[in-house]
């Protein structure tokens, strides 16, 4: 029996030179083949934390206007909204530590490495979402409780345009990187910063509310927002705890059992294993070959299936492949 474990960063793809400089110098063009002996792991973990960077920069200059028009009109709608955007720009804390921490060489205690801390990261940012709900709430109620006209509406509907844009110009991009990372964390991130962007417009509403003589539509508003950012933290609660319990989606599942069955020599595929750790996917599997093979031809079977995998699921960081005889020979397991 032979096992095989494979580190993806042992696996690169030869490009033109001005191609790979152009693919360093502009992120954007990033994609899964890798230059030289960069370690992908390090490679998208720089890559989260430069997304990251970039976010942090739009979310706070949407913030910080909010904020300004806030204490201009008084909109306790616009306040809820200008809170919740605030903790969108916090949670690039939490997750720039956790891909700090991801690049970080595994060692004799953390054998799989730090990759676990963006999932903790990912939980923090569950909780700042919850605690956003919570105070919006509380602001909502007080203006309830004591109305007050909204002055200077224009520019509180002119704030809510712009942190409408601002915030999905961040989520199209939080998005876009995380899925090309394989980060939960920041793709989760990503769809909260979307649905940010909607409840800006239900700012809108509670302004024009205002102007049309109904003032409680500004606290009605602020209580809707409330409502959306607790819907937001069921959905990403549940991202996280299947990322914690080490869930993937079935349809990975099946394609790499499809890959590796359909591999020259493999007779069945078996106990295959899938687990996420941060942005990196770690897989272990048994393939069954013929018990009559050399050695080396069994090696070079696992080699093909490691290969089928990597090009099935770039993600991939590393593949344990553990070769099992057919037992065509009838001989009884020792075990």
């Amino acid at each position: 029996m032979t096992s095989l474990r494979h580190d993806h960063h042992h696996h690169d793809h030869a490009h033109t030179n001005w191609w790979s400089k152009l693919q360093h110098a502009v992120p954007f063009l990033h994609s899964h083949s890798h230059v030289g002996t960069v370690d992908p792991a390090l490679e998208s973990s720089a890559r989260g934390l430069w997304a990251l960077k970039i976010s942090l920069l739009g979310l706070g200059a949407t913030a910080l206007l909010q904020i300004i028009v806030f204490t201009i009109s008084g909109s306790v709608g616009l306040l809820a909204d200008t809170i919740h955007n605030a903790s969108d720009a916090l949670t690039a804390i939490p997750l720039g530590i956790a891909f700090l921490l991801s690049r970080r060489a595994a060692n004799r205690r953390y054998t799989y490495g730090y990759g676990r801390a963006e999932d903790l990261a990912g939980v923090i940012i569950v909780l700042m979402i919850l605690a956003s709900a919570l105070v919006a709430g509380y602001e909502s109620l007080m203006k309830f409780l004591h109305p007050e006209p909204l002055r200077n509406v224009w520019w509180v509907v002119a704030a809510a345009f712009i942190g409408f844009f601002g915030n999905e110009a961040v989520a199209v991009f939080r998005i876009r990187v995380g899925r090309e990372i394989g980060s939960a964390a920041l793709v989760a991130d990503g769809q909260h910063a979307r649905v940010d962007g909607l409840t800006s417009l239900a700012v809108l509403v509670g302004a024009l509310g205002s102007l049309l003589g109904f003032p409680l539509a500004d606290p009605i508003i602020g209580l809707l927002i409330t409502l959306a950012i607790l819907f937001i933290v069921k959905d990403t609660a549940l991202t996280m705890w299947h990322r914690l319990m080490d869930a993937v989606e079935p349809a990975i599942t099946e394609s790499l059992e499809q890959a590796a069955t359909q591999v020259a020599g493999v007779q069945d595929v078996h106990n295959l294993r899938l687990r996420w750790i941060g942005h990196r996917l770690h897989s272990e599997m048994h393939i069954t070959v013929d018990e009559d093979l050399p050695t080396r031809e069994s090696h070079q079977i696992a080699e093909g299936v490691r290969h089928a995998l990597l090009h099935i699921q770039p993600g991939l960081a590393t593949i344990t492949v553990h070769v099992d005889p057919c037992g065509h020979g009838l001989q009884a397991d020792a075990h």
